[in-house]
This record gives structure tokens, sequence and C-alpha cells, in this order.
């Protein structure tokens, strides 16, 4: 076993060309890190804002929700959480600095983001998508995912497979085009028309994998390029 600390965005770079059997990339924040309240990725219990996956970043989420304008808070709390309450969130944000703990953001984006009418038992908690939003932010996981998925076809041999569990909308959409244009242009076989994911059984035990979904795909054969005219 090798072990690289690193973002799998990385992944290219250090693993050989054609070398894997198979990739299998969990996108999902390790439950270690949401429990520890001093790593700042949760509501649940009042910790500092950091919410780096990588303790060693530079950008922690203190930073993000203190010093960017209100305007670029908006956006990426937009963008990142598919929040529509996104410019009034971030109005009471500014209005509220300075923020420096997680219970101090949830309150806040609370009080400013009421609950939206949903089907029973479908609620969430309204500083559930900004939180999403600025940890992504912080983390660059789409920049770092679409990374991956454009080595991924230098890594993997013929025939080996890249298996990808997401956590939310963003994610899954961006695995689904990847293996969808890679099927188109000889790259991938998708192996999963529809995403695996937990059934009831297994969300009961683990409550956590009720939003992951599963997406597989097969590395075709390398195609020869036609000679020059």
């Amino acid at each position: 076993v090798t072990l690289h600390h690193a973002s799998y965005a990385e992944m290219a770079g250090r693993v050989a060309p054609g070398s894997a059997d198979g990739v299998l990339a969990d996108l999902g924040v390790s439950s270690m890190q949401f429990e520890d309240a001093g790593r700042g990725f949760s509501f649940q219990a009042d910790g500092p804002l950091d919410m780096r996956m990588n303790p060693h970043a530079e950008l922690s989420a203190d930073q993000v929700v203190n010093q960017f304008d209100e305007s670029s808070l908006a956006d990426l709390i937009y963008e990142f959480g598919e929040e529509r309450r996104s410019r009034r969130i971030a109005r009471a944000i500014v209005r509220a600095r300075p923020i420096k703990s997680t219970a101090h953001l949830a309150q806040v984006v609370s009080a400013a983001a009421r609950p939206m009418n949903q089907p029973r038992g479908k609620g969430i908690h309204p500083a559930t998508l900004t939180f999403q939003a600025i940890r992504i932010y912080v983390n660059r996981e789409l920049e770092d995912l679409r990374a991956l998925l454009k080595g991924a076809p230098q890594v993997v041999k013929p025939g080996g497979r890249l298996v990808i569990i997401s956590f939310h909308s963003l994610e899954d959409r961006m695995v689904k085009d990847a293996m969808r244009d890679g099927a188109r242009d000889g790259v991938w076989e998708p192996l999963t028309r529809k995403p695996v994911i937990a059934s009831d059984e297994e969300t009961a035990e683990n409550p956590r994998a009720r939003s992951a979904k599963l997406r597989a795909a097969a590395r075709m054969e390398v195609r020869g390029r036609p000679g020059k005219r």
C-alpha cells in the first residue's frame, strides 16, 4: 500500500498511466470530521468556522463568512448550495459580522431563511444548504472532482473500473455527464443506467447513506489514432 497525502485531483500525476485496475472515489465528508466539533463542519455542535478537509489549506470558512463581500457570498451560496434565498442569507451574514462559530452562523442563517413548504418528513435544517455551499467552496470540491474525472481515463487500464459515490446533486450531475460523454467518445462503458442507492435497511442502519449515489463505468479499449494524410 502506498499512501499519498493529497487530493484525488492529483491522481493522474501520482499514478502511472494505464496502471489502475480500478478507481473508487467516495466524495463524502468523513463521519469522523463531521462528528468533531473542532473541525467546524456541522452546526449540530458549536465549533470554530473551519470546514477544511485538509487542516493545512489556506482558506477557511471563517474567511469566507467574515471577509467576502455580500455579492460574492450570495453567489457561492446559490451556486454551491442551490439555495434560492442566497441573497437574503448573505445580507444577514454581512450584517451579523463578526461571526465566530458554527452555532452563531446557523442561528443567523436560520433567522434569514425561513423553512419553505416541503413534503412531510422531507424538511431539512434551514442552514444545511448554506453550510454545504461554504464547505464545497472552501475545499474546492467541484474543481477537484472535475480534475478526477479528467484524469481517470489516463490512469484506469482498459477493462478497469471507475466507481464514484456522490452525496449531492451537483456532484452526481458532473459524474453522470462525464460518464455519458465518455460513452459517446468511446472512453467509458457505463455499468449503471441509474445510480445505485442505499436500501431502506442500509439507510435505517446508517442514515448518512440516504443521499449517497453510486455510478460505475468500465474503461474501454484505447482506440488507435488514424494516420495523417
